[in-house]
């Protein structure tokens, strides 16, 4: 389970999250939603130790991630499909990260077919185009099967057939009885793709419901997102706050 305590931060004169809490719960796909600008990667950053919150907390099973004995075999996460040695091939950054949490090598042919990426596991990473740099970077996330799942924007870049495999692909693990964090701008997929929701505007909680709940009285998800968030972002002039 993921939990957040009254997550804080700031930059300068702005806050970027504002005392956010929530739960995201085993055994379920939970979108995270809010216009550009209000806090989604912030948020998962600070879940994962990468910034510091100035209050609150952001705990993994009752722990900080920074707390955890082997990350990757606890947490896996997509923030940055481009992260990787442009150099190295798909295969052999897999294997370092593999050593570096004393993960089975053979886990790492297991995530290279599970992604689709084993006929061009040897090429330089560097040479992918964007959809397969997204298959690699949930490779990483999956990497040491872990029972917590984050994902930043995991269908960029991919075509309609790799949006499909990605929510099966997500869907199937929560089905596992995994934990299941993705964020999205596509609120469409999300409709599809999630069972609970947590949507956020101006680095502050605005709903923690399920898709059914949040849509309940308006003609489709999107209807529903736009007139949750209307309160904190001006869609009128074409750009989120």
């Amino acid at each position: 389970m993921i939990e957040l305590r009254e997550l804080t931060k700031r930059y300068g004169g702005r806050t970027a999250v504002d005392g956010l809490s929530f739960h995201v719960q085993p055994g379920a796909v939970t979108g995270f939603l809010g216009p550009n600008g209000s806090g989604k990667s912030t948020t998962m950053r600070m879940i994962l130790g990468l910034d510091a919150p100035d209050h609150g907390q952001a705990l993994i099973d009752g722990i900080p991630y920074a707390g955890l004995a082997w990350p990757l075999r606890s947490v896996g996460a997509l923030l940055d499909a481009g992260a990787f040695h442009p150099g190295r091939s798909g295969r052999a950054h897999l294997a370092a990260l593999a050593a570096s949490n004393d993960i089975p090598a053979s886990r790492v042919d297991r995530v290279l077919d599970i992604v689709g990426l084993s006929d061009v596991a040897t090429r330089r990473a560097g040479t992918y185009s964007l959809g397969m740099r997204q298959r690699l970077g949930v490779a990483v996330a999956l990497l040491g099967d872990p029972g917590v799942l984050l994902l930043d924007e995991p269908v960029n870049g991919l075509d309609p057939e790799g949006i499909r495999w990605i929510r099966d692909l997500l869907r199937g693990l929560a089905a596992e009885g995994r934990t299941v964090f993705v964020s999205s701008h596509l609120i469409a997929e999300m409709a599809l793709t999630a069972d609970r929701l947590v949507v956020i505007g101006r680095g502050r909680l605005l709903a923690e419901t399920t898709v059914t709940e949040l849509a309940a009285g308006d003609d489709n998800l999107e209807d529903a997102f736009f007139r949750l968030t209307s309160q904190v972002t001006d869609y009128r002039g074409g750009a989120a706050a």
